[in-house]
């Protein structure tokens, strides 16, 4: 069991590095329509999408989802480590 938590941790990590990554290639210009930046577009924007509709740009500038939407990963997988850590128990 600890070998799936470590596989989710290292799947989490990798996901949150490509976030993050997709949302600072939105500070230089041209970026997004590189080869690279398409590709995590088709990794990243399906998840943050739902994100974005629910929460409008601050001042429409400044876009906190991706924040959120962080912090939901990071729920969710804990969430995830949790029962599958109760499973192990039993």
């Amino acid at each position: 069991m600890a070998q799936v938590i470590q596989y989710l941790w290292y799947v989490e990590t990798v996901y949150n590095w490509l976030i993050i990554i997709y949302i600072l290639m939105s500070w230089l210009p041209n970026v997004r329509e590189s080869f690279v930046g398409e590709l995590l577009g088709k990794l990243v924007e399906p998840y943050l999408r739902p994100f974005r509709r629910l929460i409008p740009p601050i001042g429409g500038i400044l876009d906190i989802s991706p924040i959120i939407a962080l912090f939901a990963l990071f729920y969710v997988f804990k969430g995830i480590e949790t029962v599958l850590l109760f499973f192990a128990d039993m």
